[in-house]
């Protein structure tokens, strides 16, 4: 991996040795990005096949019905983060990301040998607590080693490993589903990661929560009392969801984010299969997207880090409303292709700006806290999205679906550029 040239101070040294900072964790930095690349390898290996095994294996005619493994994922991925984020600063960070990778086990079996799609349901649950408990953990772990200078470059490296993941894992399952057929193959990829996504958490990730403390303790005193020190957890729900203007912006900002992923996830290759897109073209497509979003996330952290998040963030959601009412007045693949790449384009400057400006103004103290509540209102977006986006599909079709979640994207951008006060308020030339 390489660092961009670091031109700040020296990685200050807390109680006990420790360093914050990139350079001065740059070992153990790398392995959780492989780590988390691995967690989004497992998410990954339902974006092309599960949708069409709903529609072409277990006979779910209706969008809604088809669409309930998002529900159930998401759901339980919402609730999993913000337990996740007390869970961590109660028992430590490693013990989280551990317990997540076991619960990750038994899902690409249920998958390959599901009966009836309530077992597809069930595994999407394991995987929501597996993604909400691992996914949660490693942001966590990567902001605690950087520190306050580099937690926008941080964020990109954190999203990029996981969505690269999730794009080249979906086209790798699209492409195998198209040789050998919908299961069991595709999911032999997601046993694979999950097995060797254990192994490195358990024998060479390292625990970080001192880190957060060794910042925690030359933490300057925010202008607002109520952000600093020791919360109670409602308290932090409280602020994080409503009282401060730019972290109850980013949680609905974040919210509408991954509504869009559910779209994405679920309606989009329905919209492609109807228009009589081949499953490999499909697959391709599936993957453009997060593609796009990962590899972008590299830049855009990094951007945010000199620019500061607010505009970013702002533009993100306007671009990733234009992305999507394009593929709602599409009916070719280049079309379609274009869009994807344009709403990965969008998502990669919303996604890891979002976590930096929840990291900046939460304390260390809280922070951890802070990025669950923020992941609960975000990944509570894939359960709302399923959910509106099947039903409207069921009532109205598939394209008035799509046509209404670009509107409600753009209105999301417009919240931000109205609520939300620049988190990082001395932003690097």
């Amino acid at each position: 991996m390489t660092v961009p040239e670091d031109t700040t101070a020296p990685a200050a040294e807390g109680p006990g040795g420790i360093r914050l900072g990139l350079r001065a964790n740059l070992a153990q930095f790398t392995l959780l990005v492989a780590v988390n690349a691995l967690v989004g390898g497992t998410l990954g290996q339902e974006r092309t096949v599960l949708p069409l095994l709903a529609e072409g294996v277990f006979g779910l005619s209706a969008y809604t019905a088809a669409l309930t493994y998002i529900v159930a994922f998401g759901a339980t991925k919402a609730v999993t983060n913000f337990f996740a984020g007390t869970l961590s600063d109660r028992f430590g960070r490693k013990p989280v990301l551990v317990a997540g990778w076991l619960v990750a086990l038994p899902v690409p079996a249920l998958l390959i040998w599901a009966p009836s799609w309530g077992w597809v349901i069930a595994a999407n649950v394991l995987l929501g607590v597996h993604q909400g408990l691992s996914w949660s953990t490693t942001v966590v772990m990567k902001i605690d080693l950087v520190g306050p200078e580099r937690r926008g470059l941080a964020m990109g490296f954190n999203e990029a490993a996981g969505y690269a993941a999730v794009a080249a894992t979906a086209m790798a399952t699209g492409l195998i589903a198209a040789r050998h057929g919908l299961r069991p193959e595709p999911f032999l990829l997601g046993a694979a990661y999950t097995a060797l996504g254990l192994g490195l958490s358990v024998l060479a990730v390292r625990e970080t929560r001192e880190h957060a403390r060794a910042e925690a303790a030359r933490h300057p005193a925010p202008a607002n009392p109520e952000h600093h020190g020791e919360l109670t957890t409602g308290e932090v729900a409280l602020i994080t969801s409503v009282r401060d203007k730019a972290l109850s912006a980013a949680s609905q900002a974040g919210m509408v984010n991954n509504l869009n992923d559910a779209l994405a996830w679920g309606i989009f290759p329905l919209l492609y299969a109807a228009h009589g897109l081949p499953v490999g073209r499909i697959g391709v497509l599936a993957a453009l997207y997060p593609a796009v979003w990962g590899v972008g996330q590299m830049l855009t952290g990094w951007w945010s880090d000199r620019v500061g998040r607010k505009h970013l963030i702002t533009a993100g959601m306007l671009l990733q409303a234009v992305a999507i009412g394009l593929v709602a007045a599409g009916t070719s693949f280049p079309v379609w292709a274009a869009a994807q790449v344009l709403l990965g384009a969008g998502t990669a400057l919303v996604y890891p700006t979002l976590l930096a400006a929840v990291g900046d103004v939460a304390h260390p103290a809280w922070r951890a806290r802070a990025v669950g509540v923020y992941r609960l209102w975000r990944d509570g977006g894939f359960a709302v999205g399923a959910l509106l986006s099947g039903v409207l599909a069921d009532l109205y079709g598939l394209t008035t679906a799509i046509w209404a979640v670009a509107a409600l994207t753009a209105a999301s951008g417009l919240v931000v550029a109205v609520r939300m006060y620049e988190t990082r308020p001395c932003p690097r030339p």
